[in-house]
C-alpha cells in the first residue's frame, strides 16, 4: 500500500521538470496566470486601502455583510482581512481608535488575536487571554455567528471539555444553522488529531451535508473528513473498505457541489483544490483534471500549504502531473480494490 504523502510526492517528481503553462487545449490556465489566494472584486479594494491605511473600505464591506447577514461573507473576509493583518495593521489600530465598539473592528480584531496565539507554541496560554475580545465581538452583535466560530477555535486550543464545546456549538448554529466556518472549527475539533476520532469526524460530516442545502459549501465538509483521514499515514493505511467507501463518496458529494458553481469562480476555489487533492490521493486523474479546470487561476494555500510545504509550487506539480497522466492514458496507481486508502 503505497501512503498518500508518498504517493504525492511520486506525483510531483514527475511533474518537476513540467513547469511550462499548459497548452492552450488543456483548458488550464498558465503557470503564471495562477493566483494564490487572490481576493476578489469585494475585497480588492479594501486590501489596497488598507495597505495605504485606510480602513474605510473594510468597514463599509465588513458592515455590508452585517446588514445583509451574509455570514459567509463576513467570515471569509474577516479572515483574509486578518491574513493581510498579520503583518501590516496599523490600518486596523486606525480604525479601533476612531471606532473602539464598532462590531465589525472588533471582530476582525478577536480574530487577529486568535490567529495569532494559535501560531505560538504556547497556544493554550495565550489564547485564554484572548477570550475576552471574542465575548466583545460577540456582544458587539448578537446576531453574529462568526464570534462564535472564533470562540470554537478558542474552546479546541485551550482544551475545552466537550461539554463547553458544545455550548459554545449550540450558541454557533443558533444564530446559523449551517454557517460553514462554525461546522470546520465543530470538525477540527471532533478530529483524530484532537479530541475526536475519523469516525466521529465522519459522522458528523456526513449528517451536516444531509441537513444543508445542495449548494451550501457544508456538503464540502465530508471531504475535509476524508481530507483528514488521507494525511493521518497510520490511520489510512488501515483503512478498511469502508472508510474507503466514505473517502469517495465524500468526494462525489463535493464534485456535485463543485458543479454547481461557474468555471473559474473564487468563491468555491478552497473546496475546489481541496476536492482536486482527494482526487489524486484517490487516483482519479480524469476527475482531477476536470476539477484543475473548474479551479481556474484560483489556487489557495489550503491544502497544499499542508502537504506540500509550498503552497502555490504543489498546486501547479500536482496539477501537471495528473496532466501528464491522463494525456498518457495512465491511472494515478489504479484505485485500490480491497481495503485501504492511497493514504498520506
Amino acid at each position: 500500500m503505497v501512503c498518500t504523502m508518498a504517493f504525492l510526492r511520486a506525483l510531483l517528481s514527475s511533474a518537476h521538470t513540467l513547469r511550462y503553462g499548459p497548452g492552450p487545449s488543456s483548458g488550464l490556465p498558465a503557470d503564471d496566470a495562477v493566483m494564490l489566494d487572490a481576493p476578489d472584486e469585494r475585497l480588492s479594494p479594501a486590501l489596497v486601502a488598507a495597505a495605504l491605511g485606510d480602513y474605510d473600505p473594510a468597514a463599509k464591506l465588513l458592515a455590508t455583510t452585517r446588514d445583509a447577514e451574509d455570514w459567509e461573507a463576513r467570515d471569509r473576509t474577516v479572515a483574509r482581512l486578518v491574513a493581510f493583518a498579520r503583518s501590516r495593521d496599523n490600518w486596523l489600530t486606525g480604525w479601533l481608535a476612531a471606532a473602539p465598539r464598532d462590531p465589525d473592528a472588533l471582530l476582525v480584531k478577536a480574530a487577529l488575536a486568535v490567529h495569532r496565539a494559535w501560531q505560538s507554541p504556547a497556544h493554550a496560554e495565550l489564547l485564554r487571554d484572548v477570550g475576552p475580545l471574542i465575548t466583545a465581538a460577540a456582544e458587539a452583535d448578537p446576531r453574529d455567528p462568526v464570534p462564535w466560530r472564533l470562540a470554537l477555535d478558542h474552546a479546541r486550543g485551550t482544551h475545552a471539555t466537550h461539554t463547553v464545546f458544545e455550548s459554545l456549538w449550540e450558541q454557533a448554529v443558533r444564530r446559523c444553522p449551517h454557517h460553514y466556518g462554525s461546522h470546520v472549527a465543530a470538525l477540527r475539533y471532533l478530529s483524530a488529531e484532537w479530541y475526536g476520532s475519523h469516525r466521529e469526524c465522519f459522522d458528523f460530516a456526513e449528517r451536516a451535508a444531509e441537513d444543508a442545502a445542495g449548494d451550501s459549501l457544508v456538503q464540502a465538509l465530508p471531504v475535509r473528513a476524508a481530507f483528514a483521514l488521507l494525511r493521518d499515514e497510520e490511520a489510512s493505511a488501515r483503512a478498511n473498505s469502508v472508510q474507503t467507501d466514505r473517502v469517495d463518496a465524500a468526494a462525489d458529494l463535493a464534485i456535485r457541489l463543485s458543479a454547481g458553481f461557474p468555471a473559474g469562480d473564487p468563491w468555491p476555489s478552497e473546496v475546489r483544490n481541496l476536492l482536486a487533492y482527494v482526487l489524486v490521493a484517490r487516483g482519479r486523474a480524469a476527475e482531477a483534471l476536470e476539477q484543475f479546470r473548474l479551479i481556474g487561476p484560483y489556487a489557495t494555500s489550503f491544502p497544499w500549504a499542508s502537504v506540500t510545504g509550498e503552497a502555490l509550487g504543489g498546486f501547479l506539480e500536482a496539477r501537471a502531473g495528473v496532466r501528464l497522466r491522463v494525456a498518457s492514458s495512465a491511472p494515478l496507481c489504479g484505485r485500490p480494490e480491497h481495503g485501504g486508502l492511497r493514504g498520506h
